[in-house]
C-alpha cells in the first residue's frame, strides 16, 4: 500500500514506519521512533524519539507523544492529547544551570490494545491505560485505567466499564472474586475483578 509522508511533515530517515501508514500536514516524527502498519498520524502532531506505535493506531490532530510512550495495537488518541514523560520536570538546576537531555529520568506510559483516549487528556507518565479503556476528554490521568475502565475527570477516576464497541457495560452477576458484565448493544461478555468493580464512584 506504501507509506504517504505530506510534504510538509518532518520524518526522520532514522524512523520506522509501517506500510499504509498516513503522515499529515506539519506532523514530526523523530529519531528511532517505530510506528507500525496502518496507522494515522494527524496534522501537528508529535512522535517523539523512541515511541512506539503499534498497528492501526489513530492519532488526531495536535497530539504529542514524548519518549518513553508505547502505544499498542488500535489505540486512538484525540485532538490534542498530551503523554508526559518526566515526573519532576525542571529547566534548570538548583544552580541556575540549564538542564541536559541526560539528567533526568523518563517515566514510561503503556496504552494497552484498542484504549481510546479523548481529546485534550492528558496522561501524567508512568501509567499504564488497560485494553479497551476509554478516557472522557479533558482528563488528568494520574494512575493506572484497568481493561475496559471509562474514566473522566480531573483527576481521572473510574466511573464504570465499556464494551470494545463503545457501548457502557451493564452488570450480570457475581462469580467468586468477579464480576461479569454484559453490554446492552451488542451483547459481548466481559469480567472484571471485584477490587476494580469496587473502584467505581
Amino acid at each position: 500500500m506504501g507509506i504517504r509522508i505530506h510534504p510538509t511533515a518532518e520524518v526522520s530517515e532514522q524512523a520506522e514506519i509501517g506500510d499504509g501508514t498516513s503522515i499529515w500536514h506539519q506532523a514530526q516524527v523523530r529519531e528511532g521512533a517505530r510506528i507500525g502498519r496502518n496507522c494515522i498520524i494527524g496534522k501537528g502532531s508529535y512522535v517523539d524519539a523512541g515511541v512506539t506505535l503499534g498497528d492501526n493506531v489513530k492519532v488526531q490532530n495536535y497530539v504529542s507523544i514524548y519518549h518513553g510512550v508505547t502505544l499498542e495495537d488500535g489505540v486512538f488518541c484525540g485532538p490534542h492529547c498530551v503523554f508526559t514523560n518526566d515526573k519532576r520536570p525542571r529547566a534548570i538546576n538548583p544552580d541556575g544551570s540549564l538542564k541536559a537531555g541526560d539528567d533526568w529520568v523518563v517515566s514510561e506510559t503503556v496504552v494497552k490494545r484498542g484504549a481510546a483516549i479523548g481529546a485534550n487528556a492528558v496522561l501524567v507518565c508512568g501509567v499504564t491505560v488497560g485494553e479497551w479503556a476509554m478516557i472522557g476528554s479533558g482528563a488528568v490521568v494520574s494512575r493506572d485505567v484497568p481493561a475496559y475502565g471509562l474514566v473522566y475527570g480531573n483527576p481521572a477516576r473510574l466511573h464504570g466499564f465499556v464494551c470494545p464497541c463503545g457501548e457502557r457495560l451493564e452488570k450480570e452477576r457475581e462469580e467468586d472474586e468477579i464480576v461479569v458484565l454484559r453490554c446492552p448493544q451488542c451483547g459481548t461478555t466481559v469480567s472484571v475483578s471485584k477490587s476494580d468493580w469496587r473502584k467505581i464512584e
